[in-house]
C-alpha cells in the first residue's frame, strides 16, 4: 500500500499544524513527541495533496479564529450593522482584481506563468464585486458611492491593508492564502443566512446581491476547491508560505471581525450618519434597526 502523504507546517513559535491526504489534522507543540529529535522541526520539501492541503489551510483558519471563541460577540444582525457589512465588504473587494493582477505581474517577472495565469484568473472573476455590494446598499436607500468614500469600518482597514502589502512583495505568494481565508469563510453562509437578511429588509427590496455571489449558492464552494487544488500543486515552500499567510489573514479578520460586532446599534447609527452627513432613510421605520443588539457577520 502506498503511504500517505503527510504535510506540515509550523505557523506560530510553538505551533505546526500537520495534515494527512486521508484527511486528518492534528496540532503539534515541540514537546508533544517524545522522541529526542522533532520529526516536524525541520519544514517539508515533499509534494503535496489536495486531502493534506486542505487541512494545512483550514486548521489554520480554525486555529486563527481560535483566540476569539471565547469572547466572540454572537449577535442577531439588524439593517444598521449589515449596511457596515456591506462597506466592509465594498472596501475588501473593491481593488481585489488589481491588486492580483500586480502580483501576476510580478510572477510572470519571475519566471513562474502558472502561478501568473492563476491570479489573472481570480482576477478576472473578481471583477464587479465591488458594484454588488454598492447595488445593494442603493437597494436599502443608502447613496452607496458617498458612504465608501467617505467610511471604512475599522476591523476592516487593517485586511485591507494586509492584501495590499501582499501583492507588493518581492514575492507575493501569500496573497493566495489571504483569498482562500476569505473565500473559505464565505463559502460557509447558506441560503438560510440570506433569508435572514431578507427577512429584515422590506418585502420589495432585494439587497442581498453581494451575499448570494459570496456564499454557498455563488462561485465561492468552486473557487475554494480550485485553489486547493492549485495550491497542492505548488512546490513546498510555496505551500508553507500559502498556510502561514492563511493563519495571518484568519487572525486580522477573527479580531476585526469582532471588533465590528461589539460595537452597539448607537455607535453603528453614528458611524454611518457622521460619514453620510445625513440620517439613514429608514431610521425612523418599523424595521429592525434600533435596540440593544450588535453588530453583524462580515460578508467576505
Amino acid at each position: 500500500m502506498a503511504r500517505l502523504i503527510t504535510e506540515w507546517v509550523n505557523v506560530t513559535a510553538d505551533i505546526s499544524i500537520i495534515a494527512r491526504e486521508s484527511g486528518e489534522v492534528w496540532f503539534h507543540a515541540p514537546g508533544d513527541t517524545k522522541e529526542n529529535a522533532d520529526p516536524f522541526a525541520t519544514a517539508m520539501t515533499g509534494d503535496g495533496s489536495a486531502g493534506s492541503t486542505v487541512g494545512l489551510l483550514d486548521g489554520a483558519i480554525n486555529l486563527g479564529f481560535a483566540g476569539i471563541e471565547k469572547r466572540l460577540a454572537r449577535p442577531d444582525p439588524t439593517i444598521a450593522s449589515y449596511v457596515v457589512a456591506l462597506v466592509g465588504a465594498y472596501h475588501t473587494s473593491v481593488d481585489t482584481p488589481r491588486n492580483l493582477r500586480r502580483a501576476a505581474g510580478r510572477f510572470n517577472e519571475l519566471g513562474r506563468p502558472e502561478v501568473a495565469a492563476y491570479l489573472e484568473e481570480r482576477a478576472r472573476e473578481e471583477t464587479g464585486h465591488d458594484r454588488l455590494a454598492l447595488k445593494d446598499l442603493r437597494a436599502l436607500g443608502v447613496p452607496g458611492e458617498r458612504l465608501v468614500a467617505n467610511f471604512i469600518p475599522e476591523g476592516i482597514k487593517p485586511l485591507c491593508k494586509r492584501f495590499d502589502d501582499l501583492c507588493i512583495q518581492d514575492y507575493p505568494i501569500g496573497c493566495i492564502g489571504y483569498s482562500y481565508c476569505l473565500e473559505r469563510i464565505a463559502a460557509l453562509k447558506q441560503e438560510t443566512d440570506i433569508e435572514k437578511v431578507r427577512a429584515m429588509c422590506p418585502d420589495d427590496v432585494d439587497a442581498t446581491r453581494f451575499l448570494r455571489s459570496h456564499s454557498s449558492l455563488g462561485s465561492e464552494a468552486a473557487h475554494v476547491e480550485e485553489t486547493i487544488n492549485f495550491v497542492a500543486s505548488l512546490p513546498a515552500e510555496d505551500r508553507i508560505r500559502v498556510v502561514q499567510e492563511t493563519y495571518e489573514s484568519a487572525l486580522i479578520l477573527a479580531e476585526g471581525y469582532n471588533h465590528e460586532l461589539l460595537k452597539s446599534e448607537g455607535e453603528i447609527l453614528e458611524e454611518l450618519e457622521q460619514a453620510l452627513g445625513e440620517a439613514l432613510p429608514y431610521r425612523d421605520t418599523s424595521y429592525p434597526l434600533h435596540g440593544d443588539k450588535r453588530g453583524a457577520p462580515p460578508l467576505a
